[in-house]
């Protein structure tokens, strides 16, 4: 996950008053998405942003009751304020957005390699 999917997911089991140390997404489904974004969509990165934590949240909200009440209360995240001590992803920024969470961050790149090309 991405920090601020971590975040994300963090926040949620506050929300719904889920003890920090259940898992809600399985680490075998975390490494199978992985596996899918490296292996076959050729992706370099396979931390899971915002949007991507967020579908496995939905889909293992199908069949376990701490990931439904997790994804029930992500509309009571909408308004609040999120600071990151590094600069944010433009994926997980547009989410951020998407979800009506004001997000801050610091100048700090994660990586010093800034370049983008192919």
């Amino acid at each position: 996950l991405t920090a601020s999917s971590a975040m994300i997911l963090n926040a949620l089991k506050m929300t719904a008053g889920i003890d920090d140390s259940i898992l809600l997404i399985s680490p075998d489904v975390i490494k199978s998405m992985q596996r899918l974004k490296v292996e076959y969509l050729r992706n370099k990165n396979p931390r899971l942003h915002i949007d991507e934590m967020l579908v496995a949240l939905s889909i293992v909200a199908n069949n376990d009751s701490n990931a439904e009440k997790a994804f029930s209360a992500l509309p009571k995240l909408r308004g609040c304020d999120a600071h990151s001590s590094l600069v944010i992803s433009s994926v997980d920024e547009m989410m951020y957005k998407k979800l009506g969470i004001y997000v801050s961050c610091e100048p700090e790149y994660q990586t010093k390699c800034l370049f983008h090309g192919v």
